[in-house]
């Protein structure tokens, strides 16, 4: 693909996968208004279509995204009209995409900043090449994070690094992405895919109606909101379920359950 290409995102459909990709890469795919309008259409196709089983996102050529538009940004600041939501628009595209109940990657083909950490940060799992970095430049800019970003920060990260990478708005390498745990896995630039494809498979295979409850479950004890008599539902009820006995058969027959 051209680097002259640039389109809002766009996803592909094969099997049991779904992938969106972020496309414009002259300008490190950073986000424009409607790009948010779209991201959310296509998060609400993902989930329509109960043929797909995990979701993918990347970005096209040599960055994952340089966050969102701040030229945006800066007619927000210099508005008469006082916005709701410090996040906004943005900050829905995000927790939507956290919430989405099938497993989620981000495929991390470059540099991820600004706002776009926080969108790869919303994903299950984060692989990236050896030669991504990332920071968060909010303080730099005079900008208080949105809430619900910061918790993903603090819940998924840990407060130290929290305040590390958001008052310090330092840029940080792939290898300690790694350390602090951003990053689920960190891979050469030639075994992104094969690494992608390879967690891609595994959960695919794994029991779509177990997986998207236990995330529920693991999401709401983050944020401290737990529903103990739902979660206890959904426990009883996966006793009872088509899924357990099928994996039950199938590893009495010593072959990978058919979900």
């Amino acid at each position: 693909m051209s680097e002259t290409d640039a389109t809002p995102p766009v996803l592909e459909r094969r099997g049991a996968r779904a992938t969106i990709r972020l496309n414009r890469p002259r300008h490190l795919n950073r986000l424009q208004a409607d790009d948010l309008d779209v991201l959310l259409q296509l998060f609400a196709a993902v989930e329509a279509d109960s043929a797909l089983r995990v979701l993918v996102l990347t970005g096209t050529g040599r960055a994952f995204s340089a966050g969102y538009d701040l030229n945006s940004v800066a007619e927000r600041a210099t508005s008469d009209v006082e916005q709701k939501s410090a996040g906004s628009a943005f900050e829905a595209v995000v927790n939507r995409l956290e919430d989405i109940g099938i497993p989620t990657i981000c495929r991390l083909n470059g540099g991820v900043y600004g706002g776009s950490t926080d969108l790869a940060l919303a994903c299950d799992f984060r692989i990236g090449v050896d030669t991504c970095e990332m920071f968060m430049p909010a303080a730099r800019l005079g900008l208080h994070y949105y809430k619900s970003g910061i918790a993903r920060y603090v819940t998924r990260l840990g407060l130290d690094n929290a305040k590390r990478l958001f008052l310090t708005a330092e840029k940080i390498g792939a290898t300690e992405m790694l350390r602090i745990g951003y990053l689920t896995s960190m891979v050469p630039a030639e075994a992104l895919d094969e690494e992608v494809d390879r967690l891609v498979d595994i959960l695919a295979g794994n029991a779509p109606i177990a997986m998207r409850g236990m995330k529920q479950t693991i999401h709401e004890i983050a944020r401290g909101r737990l529903d103990e008599e739902a979660a206890d539902r959904r426990a009883r009820d996966s006793m009872r379920g088509e899924e357990i006995k099928e994996g039950i058969r199938a590893f009495a027959e010593k072959r990978p359950p058919k979900f």
